[in-house]
């Protein structure tokens, strides 16, 4: 049996920090992990994915609609675009931050209202965090992405020593105790 995780959002939001941080995590534990590569543009602004998938044997990290066990969004309109890969029995857990996409900073299109109503209205079990005023908390906006693994890290079996060390041989030692820090701070959200 394998379980997938979708980690979602914006170029420039640390998405991939976050899966490798995912990845050592689950590592340590012993399973058989994959990682995919960043799909989308990764230029700030545009939408991107990540796919991790664990178990005890992986031949693939693809992750098709509706096989997601969990999707982490760093963002709420990509939560919205994802959706449709989570099983219907997963778990949503959405940063209430607002990026607007390009076709949005261009004027082609407007941001939609009531995103996480939206979502909440069709029974997915939805976790909504403000990552960034955690973030901020912890001493950088960059850190949105370490508050949201802390946030899900929290919901799996996973020790949270293991994370912790995760957390720390996946940053930059001169930005350890801030990711610590925003880490924390999602984990007891």
């Amino acid at each position: 049996m394998t379980t997938s995780i979708m980690i979602v959002g914006v170029g420039g939001q640390g998405t991939l920090l976050a899966s490798r941080i995912l990845g050592s995590a689950l590592v340590s534990e012993g399973y058989d992990v994959k990682v995919s590569e960043v799909h989308g543009m990764s230029q700030r602004g545009g939408s991107v994915v990540t796919y991790v998938k664990f178990g005890d044997k992986v031949y693939s990290p693809v992750i098709e609609k509706g096989e997601a066990d969990i999707i982490l969004s760093f963002e709420q309109l990509e939560a919205a675009r994802w959706l449709p890969y989570l099983k219907p029995d997963g778990k949503l857990i959405v940063n209430t931050q607002k990026i607007d996409p390009m076709t949005v900073v261009t004027g082609a299109a407007k941001y939609p209202d009531n995103v996480l109503e939206t979502l909440s209205a069709t029974g997915v079990d939805l976790i909504t965090l403000d990552s960034l005023s955690l973030a901020l908390k912890a001493g950088s906006a960059k850190a949105v992405n370490v508050v949201l693994i802390g946030a899900m890290a929290s919901k799996t079996d996973i020790a949270k020593d293991k994370w912790l060390k995760a957390v720390e041989e996946n940053v930059p030692p001169k930005f350890k105790e801030l990711n610590l820090k925003a880490f924390e701070l999602g984990y007891n959200s």
